[in-house]
This record gives C-alpha cells, sequence and structure tokens, in this order.
C-alpha cells in the first residue's frame, strides 16, 4: 500500500507532543515538559485525530485516556522519533569528522622529530587528514607560504610578522660549536668562537636558517669563517666534522650530544660543546596566513600548534637542551 505523504507531511510536526502525551496521559504535565501552552497540546491532539479519522484522546471524568488506535500508534511514534534522533546523532557526528588536507613547508632538521609530533598528536584525533609534506630552505618554506602553496611554514628563526602572516613560537634550542673529537679545544666545557677564527667552516647553503644563525655568531666574535665545504644537509656537516675537515655551529643532534660520540678505529667523531654567548640560540616556530576562509583542518592544526605545540614537544626541548 502507498504511503500517504501529505497525512506523513501533516503529522511529522505532531510526533513530539503525542509521544509525550503516551508518556504522561496528562495535558498539563505535556505542556510544562514541551514549554508550550496546553492549548496547544490541545489543538495538536485534535489535528492528529482529524488526519488520522479516529479519535487518540477520550475524557474519562475529570482526565484523559488514550484510546485503543491511540496506544496502537504510540510505539511506532516512538520508533519513528528515536530513529530521527539516532540519524541527528550520526549526522552532527560526522560534521565533527575532520577531512582535508595540510600542505606544510618545513625546514629538513624538523622532519626527525620536531613536525611528526604534532602531526601525530593531530592524527590521533583526526585520522582522516592528509599532510603535503615539503621539505626545503627557510627562504623557500616561507616563499611557498607567501605564494599559498603551503598552509604553514616550520622555520627557525621564526618568521617574522608581517601583512597577512602570523606566526607562534613553540621553543628554542641551544646551537654548539661541532668539533672533531681529537680537536685542541674538544674537552672545553665552554667555547668561545674567536678561538676558531682561523679554522676551515663547514656550513649550509645561503637561505638556510641555520647558515645565516651560524654567520651571526662569528659576527658577533669578530670574523667572517673560512668556507671550507658548503653542503645541502646538516647531516652531511656532522660527517665533514667527524673526519676532522673543519667545525661548525649547530643544534645538538639529541639526546647524549656533546658527551663524545666518535669512532675511534676508524678516527671519526665529534663533540658539540656550547658557545659562550647569549646569541647561541635558534627560535623554531610555525607560521600561516590569514585568509578570510581556512579549512576546518587547517584551523584545527593551527589551533593544536598554538595551545598544545609547547607541551607537545616539551620533552623534545629538554633533550635537544641536554636538561634532565
Amino acid at each position: 500500500m502507498e504511503p500517504d505523504h501529505q497525512q506523513l507531511v501533516q503529522l511529522l510536526p505532531l510526533l513530539p507532543v503525542l509521544a509525550e502525551l503516551g508518556r504522561t496521559e496528562h495535558m498539563t504535565a505535556t505542556a510544562e515538559i514541551l514549554g508550550v501552552p496546553q492549548s496547544t497540546v490541545s489543538r495538536a491532539v485534535a489535528r492528529a485525530s482529524s488526519i488520522v479519522g479516529m479519535d487518540l484522546l477520550v475524557r474519562d471524568g475529570r482526565g484523559i485516556r488514550l484510546t485503543h488506535a491511540a496506544k496502537t500508534l504510540l510505539p511506532y511514534i516512538e520508533a519513528a522519533l528515536e530513529d530521527f534522533q539516532a540519524g541527528l546523532d550520526r549526522v552532527r557526528h560526522e560534521s565533527d569528522v575532520v577531512r582535508g588536507r595540510i600542505a606544510v613547508s618545513f625546514q629538513h632538521t624538523f622532519g626527525e622529530a620536531t613536525l611528526p609530533l604534532l602531526i601525530s598528536a593531530f592524527r590521533g584525533r583526526h585520522p582522516n587528514t592528509v599532510f603535503e609534506l615539503r621539505q626545503g630552505p627557510r627562504d623557500d618554506c616561507l616563499a611557498e607560504l607567501a605564494r599559498g602553496e603551503a598552509d604553514f611554514a616550520l622555520t627557525a628563526p621564526i618568521a617574522p610578522e608581517s601583512k597577512g602572516i602570523r606566526s607562534f613560537a613553540l621553543y628554542r634550542e641551544p646551537l654548539r660549536a661541532v668539533l672533531h673529537y681529537r680537536h685542541p679545544l674538544a674537552g672545553r666545557r665552554r667555547i668561545g668562537l674567536t678561538e676558531l677564527r682561523h679554522e676551515p667552516y663547514v656550513t649550509l647553503p645561503e637561505g638556510v636558517g641555520l647558515r645565516a644563525l651560524g654567520e651571526a655568531l662569528l659576527r658577533e666574535a669578530g670574523f667572517r669563517p673560512r668556507i671550507a665545504f658548503e653542503v645541502q644537509e646538516s647531516t652531511t656537516v656532522r660527517g665533514l666534522v667527524s673526519a676532522g675537515l673543519g667545525y661548525s655551529i649547530l643544534p645538538p643532534a639529541g639526546p647524549g650530544s656533546g658527551t663524545g660520540q666518535f669512532l675511534p678505529e676508524a678516527e671519526l667523531g665529534l663533540v658539540e660543546i656550547p658557545i659562550e654567548s647569549e646569541l647561541a640560540f635558534r627560535q623554531i616556530g610555525m607560521a600561516w596566513r590569514e585568509r578570510s576562509f581556512e579549512p576546518d583542518a587547517v584551523q584545527r592544526f593551527r589551533e593544536l600548534v598554538v595551545t598544545e605545540g609547547e607541551d607537545l614537544l616539551a620533552e623534545l626541548v629538554r633533550a635537544r637542551s641536554g636538561n634532565p
């Protein structure tokens, strides 16, 4: 039998009233629970009886009583409302599921721990998001952000705020002098960079944040470095230093660094020594573009970085700083 859609459309707004009346069997109580006048309940029952074509409620002394037809319909009304509520709950839940793509440009040194920790925390809550990751020098990361090719740039030094660009400082880590383990100054607890004035320097390319920071420290020490090697990654820098081919300025390699990492039998190894300068650190931060519309996934990731980033990276910071 084909359903009478017109009757269903007319009855739908009345179902919550009928369901509540079925539970209370009392006009006044139903009106109070629903927060409507009693006359509204009376009109709803009369309207429903007219649509169904039979009485749903009859007077019983000074009270009311549900008819057999009403009691027959009541379980179906309850089931319909429960099904609709279940559908509504599902729709609301699915609307909370964050989907989308988040593009992050970052410097090579942050691919080992910093960015993976942030992504892991976010994906643990929003597994349907996809991250598009691009590695490169600091200048390239910031250029991609400005062109709109990236949603975020993870760099050091932190990007300066300007028109349309906002940033957040996550943490800072020390910069250290990296020497071959047999270097005459390798046993020092701290070192002044002026003592390395005449030594060959191993560095990274122009546009890389670490190169700029290292050169600023050397300018503070009063000299320009004698560059022996310019390589693409800090891993190669460490390799060249460990072979005795120069010194460098880098952040700590991680827990245990600075304690004399070497392989004596191969004459390979290096030490990391604190530098006597208040400028011997780098500030790591995340930058993003201001825009009129921000995708939900991008907004949620930015909120996580700003509200929880420092706590999420606290253990990493302690390890990098050599603190217990």
